[in-house]
């Protein structure tokens, strides 16, 4: 019979990139999981992309749409708290705004002291992830902590 083998370490605080995706919303039932099983702190992060000027219409000044995206975020990791807490889960959340959401995903990592990140796909295939990449590709290749790469089902066209 083969040897069972536990964490080498157990988690005290794992870290949940959402974007309030379905596939996020799956990662964070599987998160909250995790973290009531080892009585570990879930910390959620939205991170809100700055967008090159360009790509924006002039009609939409850039301090205003960030400005909008964190509000709809604050008030989505509210009530994501409000759950788990109910759940019995101990939770945190940071909205992050930046130009580069795998990076900041990993200074989330490093300043939170994460020991745990469980990150979903969105099964998408295609040119997109060729010209943008994934983000959950470049959070694999960075991440130095123990990592969870829960794989979503493709969604539909």
């Amino acid at each position: 019979m083969p040897e069972v083998r536990a964490f080498p370490s157990i988690p005290t605080k794992i870290l949940l990139p959402i974007d309030f995706s379905p596939s996020s919303e799956a990662a964070l039932e599987m998160a909250a999981d995790l973290a009531k099983h080892f009585h570990a702190e879930l910390h959620l992060v939205n991170v809100i992309p700055i967008f090159p000027t360009t790509t924006l219409p002039d009609l939409v000044p850039e301090g205003e749409f960030i400005q909008e995206a964190r509000a709809f975020a604050e008030q989505h990791l509210a009530k994501c708290r409000a759950a788990l807490g109910a759940r019995g889960v101990r939770a945190t959340s940071s909205v992050e705004v930046g130009n580069d959401v795998a990076g900041n995903i990993m200074e989330v990592v490093e300043h939170e002291h994460i020991d745990l990140v469980v990150i979903s796909t969105h099964g998408i295939s295609g040119w997109h992830p060729l010209v943008f990449g994934s983000i959950a590709e470049k959070v694999v290749k960075l991440v130095q902590c123990p990592l969870l790469l829960l794989r979503s089902a493709k969604p539909d066209a």
